[in-house]
Parts: structure tokens; sequence; C-alpha cells
């Protein structure tokens, strides 16, 4: 960790300020990362052991206030860059007519946040995210996952400081997800995520749940690429309470869209990226994204 500008104290106090102004999840923030699946998502794999890399680059400076508006700071800028290994076995294990798939995310995290006054900078791993599912094989088509997810609470957090990578409580997240791919054609894609926060009980704050719909469509070229867009909306469900109490005002919303591509070479191995910009936000950071994603086969 390394602390730069003025002294703790300063830093705790514009990080006050910015969560008076734009409080939807605590500190502007959430347990899950809106856009991060693109194309695919709801195709599991065969039986078998993968490994899958995600890299993110986010930048961001504006801040939304309830209404929409900026926030008006002269300084404001969150930057982060993450590169994620997700682990999947993919059983032979079936019920219900799906076959049981067991995952884990392992995120490490460099993070910056300058705002009036202070900045500071951590680098670490994150919160580890892990869960069942079950995937379903529809046609040769038609794909789809359903499962839950569980957000552990393994990223440096310290109440005081102004840029945390952890989130400091646990998350529960039921999510369904469908794929439609045609190497020739039309494919398309979703991802629906809602997202059930426990409490901090460092700050006796509770983030309200949200809803993530990450999604992308694009066209098969034929030759293993197809190019179309993608993003994710999302929508806060309840409000963030302190201490029980509700809080009013304090609902997130963002949508984002950009262009996005995958590369399947038809052998077990694909790579997919995109680039999504934020807009019509509430209560949270606006800015960009860009996603990168591969599979390596064993």
């Amino acid at each position: 960790m390394r602390k730069m500008g003025t002294p703790t104290a300063v830093a705790v106090l514009a990080l006050a300020c910015i969560a008076t102004a734009a409080e939807a999840g605590e500190g502007g923030g959430s347990s899950y990362n809106g856009g991060v699946e693109n194309f695919l998502v709801g195709a599991a794999p065969p039986p078998g052991f993968y490994v899958l890399e995600y890299g993110n680059v986010y930048r961001a400076n504006k801040l939304k206030d309830n209404a929409g508006n900026d926030v008006p700071l002269p300084t404001f800028k969150v930057g982060a860059t993450a590169a994620a290994t997700r682990f999947v076995w993919s059983t032979p294990t079936t019920f219900a007519g799906g076959n049981l798939v067991l995952h884990a995310i392992v995120p490490l995290v460099d993070l910056e946040v300058k705002v009036p006054g202070a900045s500071q900078k951590k680098t670490g791993l994150g919160d580890i995210t892990f869960g069942p599912g079950l995937a379903f094989h529809h046609s040769p088509n038609l794909h789809s996952v359903a499962a839950v997810d569980f957000v552990a609470p393994t990223g440096s957090y310290n109440r005081g400081d102004l840029a945390n990578i952890g989130r400091n409580y646990w998350s529960l997240q039921p999510l369904y997800t469908m794929s439609y791919i045609d190497a020739k054609g039309f494919n398309g894609d979703f991802k629906l995520t809602f997202n059930l926060n426990r409490r901090n009980t460092d700050t006796n704050y509770r983030s309200g749940a949200e809803a993530y719909l990450d999604y992308s469509a694009g066209w098969g070229l034929g030759n293993g690429w197809v190019l179309g867009v993608g993003g994710y909306a999302m929508q806060q469900l309840t409000n963030d309470k302190r201490a029980g109490v509700s809080l009013p005002g304090t609902k997130g919303e963002a949508f984002a869209i950009g262009p996005s591509v995958k590369y399947d070479n038809g052998k077990g191995w694909f790579i997919t990226a995109k680039w999504q910009r934020e807009m019509s936000v509430r209560n949270r950071p606006e800015g960009s994204a860009l996603w990168i994603k591969t599979i390596i086969p064993f």
C-alpha cells in the first residue's frame, strides 16, 4: 500500500464527502463487476478441467449523484487493472438434465483512487468468487447455466482507507446464463445476476441488493470470428442501510455498451475482447472498461 498527498485524516474526510454525494453500494462500488462476461457465457465446456484468464482495465473520472448529474469535484479519478484466473471443473455428474460444474475466480487487482486533497493506491488479492452450477445443452446451438456464486471477503480492507480492494462482506449471487451460437449467423448471450450483500461489520453498513444483466450480440463470419456489441445494465433494487436504517436516494443504476469480438479456433480455445462505455449512471462512478477473456483447456 502506498499513500500520497495529505494525511489519512484528510483522505477519510474526502471519502466521506464522496459517500454523501453518491453512495449506491458502500463507497459507490459493488462485489459484482458489470460487463465481466461476453460471448459464450452460457456455454459450459464438456467434462474436464479448464482455466480461464480475464483481464480488465477500468478508468473513471466522473462521479454521478442520485439525479445522474456530475458531483462537482475538481479531482476525481478511479483506475483499476485486474488479472483474474478462473478454475472450472465440468464434472460428468448429472442432475435434472444438467451436468454439475464447479468454479472459483481468484483476482489480482491494482487500484488507485484520487479525490480532492488525497490519493491512494493498493495492489493485491481481491475478493474470491466460487460456487456450483448446472450446465444444460439444449441443442448444438443453445446452451445455458443455472448457478449460485459466493463472494468471500478475501481482499484487503481498512475502514479508514480511500482505496479498498476488498468489500469486507460476503455476497450471494444466484444467476442464470444463456448462449446461442452460430458460426455463420446470429450469436447472442446474456447473464442475469442478482447480487445480495451481507453487512460490513466494520462500518455497520449494508449495500442494497442489485440486478445485473451482462449481454452480447454479434454475427458469425464463418471463419471463427464473431463481431458485435456487448455491455451490461444494472439496477439497484433496494436502498443501502446504515445501522439497520434505510438510506433514501442510494439506489444505483448504469448502462454500458461497446464493440465486442470473439475468435474461436474450433479446437477448444477461444478469446473474446470488448470495450464498453458507461452511461445513464446514478450514484456511482462513470467510466469505461476493456475486458479480455480466454480459455486454456487441459
